[in-house]
């Protein structure tokens, strides 16, 4: 019998050290700095970020669920709620070409970078895509949710609102016209 629970403690704490990713930033500590290197834009750094609430989507072509909450992402970025927080992506493609082809195809206005031996997806715990994370303006972690998500929903920017300590979006005044940066 103590063979036995030694067996399973040993698995089960084998296990949690699969759970993570070499140098991982855990929810509640802050995001370090990194170069990104720009599929649809400039390279910039992470840091360039810092002074406004960031969702970073962690995402590769060849993933059907990554490409599946893309376009919802997009719908966020551009919503009444849009303005409070950027929205980037990082492709963990091992092809840059695979992943400009895959953003020309579907039309991405959102910035987009390429991971690079693997930095950010260590960093952000990319063991599982998609993965969206949600940074506060000082880069701390808040959040991390695996798998696919209807990011427009009102579920989900409700619960962005909350865990990034956002007002509630207001709709814009009938006849008044909202600017929106590019820089999305």
């Amino acid at each position: 019998m103590k063979k036995l629970l030694l067996w399973v403690l040993l698995f089960v704490s084998s296990l949690s050290g699969l759970a993570r990713t070499p140098g991982e930033v855990e929810v509640g500590a802050v995001l370090r700095p990194a170069l990104m290197r720009g599929l649809n834009g400039p390279d910039r750094k992470l840091s360039d970020f810092l002074g406004k609430p960031l969702i970073i989507n962690v995402w590769a072509s060849w993933c059907p669920p990554c490409i599946a909450e893309m376009g919802s992402l997009e719908r966020l970025a551009w919503s009444a709620d849009g303005p409070s927080f950027n929205v980037i992506g990082i492709s963990t493609d091992d092809y840059p070409e695979r992943a400009t082809g895959f953003l020309q195809k579907s039309q991405a206005t959102l910035n987009h970078y390429i991971d690079h031996q693997l930095e950010l997806e260590n960093m952000l715990g990319a063991d599982h895509l998609p993965l969206t994370l949600l940074v506060d303006a000082k880069g701390r972690v808040v959040s991390k949710t695996v798998g696919a998500r209807e990011w427009d929903s009102d579920a989900s920017r409700a619960m962005i609102r909350q865990a990034l300590h956002l007002p509630s979006a207001k709709s814009p005044s009938p006849g008044k016209v909202g600017v929106l940066s590019v820089s999305r």
